[in-house]
Formats: C-alpha cells, sequence, structure tokens
C-alpha cells in the first residue's frame, strides 16, 4: 500500500530529491514527510532565514543532518554551529532546539524501538 503523504513509497524502491526548492518557505518552515514506517520516520526541513523551533524533546532516537545552509543546534546546555553536511545524535528525551543562520536544509531521521512513543 503506497503512502501518499511521504515522498517515497515504504513498500517500494525510489528517488527524491533533498536538495529541490520548497515552496512557501520564504517567511517560514516547511516540513515534508520523506519515509515513514513503524519505527522509521525521515522528514525534510526548509527553514527560511531566522526561523526557529523552541526547545523540545522527542520519543524517538534522532539523527539531523544538515544540507545546505547552517543554523544554531542548542542541547545539552550548549550551542552548536552546524553546517552542511553536519550530522547530530539526539537521544530519547533530550531537549533541544534549532535556528537557521540562513536559508536552511535539513533531514531529520527518527528511530523509534518497541514499546517507545511515537
Amino acid at each position: 500500500m503506497k503512502n501518499t503523504a511521504s515522498l517515497l513509497d515504504s513498500e517500494g524502491a525510489g528517488v527524491c530529491p533533498l536538495l529541490a526548492p520548497a515552496p512557501g518557505v520564504a517567511h517560514g518552515i516547511v516540513s515534508q514527510a520523506v519515509f515513514t514506517s513503524p519505527g522509521l520516520r525521515l522528514t525534510l526541513f526548509h527553514f527560511a532565514a531566522g526561523q526557529e523551533l523552541s526547545e523540545h524533546t522527542s520519543a524517538a532516537r534522532a539523527f539531523v543532518q544538515v544540507l545546505s545552509g547552517a543554523c544554531e543546534f542548542t542541547f545539552s546546555g550548549e550551542e552548536h554551529a552546524l553546517k552542511a553536511g553536519d550530522l547530530v545524535h539526539l537521544p530519547p528525551g533530550l531537549p533541544h532546539s534549532v535556528r537557521a543562520v540562513g536559508d536552511l536544509a535539513m533531514l531529520l531521521t527518527q528511530v523509534s524501538t518497541a514499546g517507545a512513543g511515537k
């Protein structure tokens, strides 16, 4: 069964452009599900310069890969300047926030284990 809400079908092979411009991101944040299956979710984010996600947590283990641009990523009480090519690992429940220094594209991978929240 094809998941039409995601860019990739969880039942078959596929390709999607991660660096294609996101419509409507000029003054905000746009997110798009790339792939969704039980225990795994990939989400593509595009941020306009200066946009931010305030401090929050996730029940899932998270990996954030900066695809283009730069951001200030805060976790464990420290601010980290990230640029394209950087990867961040966040264990479940760790408070974190992100602010785009310029236009930003990042890929969020969330991995949940059996019995963990979404």
